[in-house]
């Protein structure tokens, strides 16, 4: 009962007040203000700059967000980009040692894994299961890197998309209770959100 009771305070606290976000100062200015102010907002809309970011982002990685003025994105876009294509070179290395040592182990050869005297330091399936992981690893790499600059385009272009999107001053968020007015017997629970702008 008291868990309940809790509850009920908490959601009777939390409906009781409105959040606002920021005070509305379009309203204050004159209609002549309002053309002029429109007119200065639709100037600074250039349809072209979400196309050109993704371009340049898929010419250079990272050329998005810098022409964006993101500059902090670049290094993480190339330390992403640099950490992927790296582990891709160094399982292909890896890859092709073991490939190429259980190649000459099959055809009678002495690989970099036989010493001398004939010790064996990795057995055939030893070799067969390290080509199967490093490759795998090597076509995770791949599939990572494509999937990083896939997503640093798309970044991009969304970014520059933002920047240019026009928002209201008044941007308000009032959660309220609303009670069923037809059925007075048992009380309904819904959500509403309402925004305005």
């Amino acid at each position: 009962m008291l868990r309940l009771g809790c509850i009920f305070f908490l959601l009777l606290f939390f409906f009781s007040f409105q959040v606002t976000a920021q005070k509305d100062s379009i309203t204050t200015l004159s209609k002549k203000e309002k053309r002029r102010l429109n007119k200065a907002l639709q100037q600074d809309y250039n349809p072209l700059s979400p196309s050109k970011a993704a371009f340049y982002s898929a010419v250079f990685p990272g050329g998005g967000q810098i022409y964006n003025k993101k500059y902090w994105k670049a290094p993480i876009v190339w330390g992403a980009l640099g950490t992927s294509i790296y582990f891709y070179l160094d399982n292909n290395k890896e890859y092709i040692r073991y490939r190429t040592a259980f190649k000459q182990r099959e055809a009678g050869l002495q690989d970099e894994f036989t010493l001398d005297d004939g010790t064996v330091l990795i057995s055939r399936n030893g070799l067969v299961n390290a080509q199967r992981v490093l490759r795998n690893n090597r076509d995770l790499s791949l599939l990572t890197t494509v999937l990083l600059y896939v997503l640093q385009v798309v970044e991009a272009s969304v970014n520059a998309h933002l920047i240019q999107f026009n928002t209201n001053n008044n941007l308000t968020f009032k959660p309220t209770v609303i009670r069923n007015g037809m059925r007075f017997d048992s009380p309904s629970v819904g959500f509403k959100i309402s925004y305005t702008f």
